[in-house]
């Protein structure tokens, strides 16, 4: 088999965003060739929680948002969010996301250096 398959339920979650949530890693640069490519993940974040303000030097990220609602806050103001929605957060801009419903909200996130 050339490809690589892995099943999301066998990946193990792993504490992300300094313990504020947990994710699952799809894909790692040992998976692909690509210098470019950083990271592909399913992020788990607990109702009420938050990916405190952040930023993401040198690297691009891509949210899909696959469950829940909430906010995404930049420095210019905050945008709501929904199933569905696509977020895209340019090299070393500031963010955070959060939940303030009682439900666990999904994302996928992708993440490409620059």
């Amino acid at each position: 088999m050339k490809v690589i398959k892995r099943a999301a339920k066998s990946i193990e979650k792993e504490e992300a965003h300094g313990g504020s949530g947990q994710r699952k890693v799809y894909a790692a640069p040992e998976h692909l060739k690509s210098t470019a490519f950083q990271m592909m993940t399913h992020g788990f974040m607990p109702a009420g929680g938050m990916y405190d303000w952040h930023d993401h030097p040198g690297v691009e990220e891509i949210m899909v948002v696959m469950k829940g609602t909430g906010l995404v806050h930049d420095e210019d103001g905050e945008y709501p969010y929904e199933p569905g929605d696509v977020f895209v957060f340019p090299a070393d801009v500031m963010h955070k996301i959060s939940n303030p419903t009682d439900h666990e909200n999904e994302f996928i996130f992708v993440r490409v250096k620059v």
